[in-house]
């Protein structure tokens, strides 16, 4: 069972990618912020990492993709970085502190689906 760390302030929308990736086979786990989220890294070791761009508190979501792909330990774990922000200059932003991909919200549960899988059947 492949494990994912969710990290998302939202509530509501934690619980609707919740909800999608409970359909399918994974371990689910959640942090509400950039700090709960880069702590619960070595704990959880997770497959793959959705992580919100904008968040509030100390680490928006590229300073701690940044940190996780700079780190050896977690450099290849997988990040789908989640944004509202769908600018060319927001997703070049995210590419460059490392991210694996990048969706812009409102996507679709099966496009997030679909996207977990082809990443998890990549490594």
């Amino acid at each position: 069972m492949k494990r994912v760390l969710l990290v998302e302030d939202q509530p509501d929308i934690r619980k609707l990618i919740r909800m999608t990736l409970e359909f399918e086979n994974f371990e689910i786990h959640e942090a509400v912020d950039g700090i709960s989220g880069l702590n619960m890294v070595a704990s959880v070791r997770p497959d793959i990492i959705l992580l919100d761009v904008m968040m509030p508190g100390e680490l928006d979501g590229l300073q701690v993709c940044r940190k996780l792909k700079s780190d050896p330990a977690t450099s290849h774990t997988i990040i789908v970085l989640l944004t509202a922000r769908g600018q060319e200059q927001d997703r070049a932003a995210g590419m460059a502190a490392g991210a694996d991909t990048y969706l812009v919200k409102p996507f679709s549960p099966l496009k997030l689906i679909a996207t977990i899988e082809e990443l998890l059947a990549a490594t």
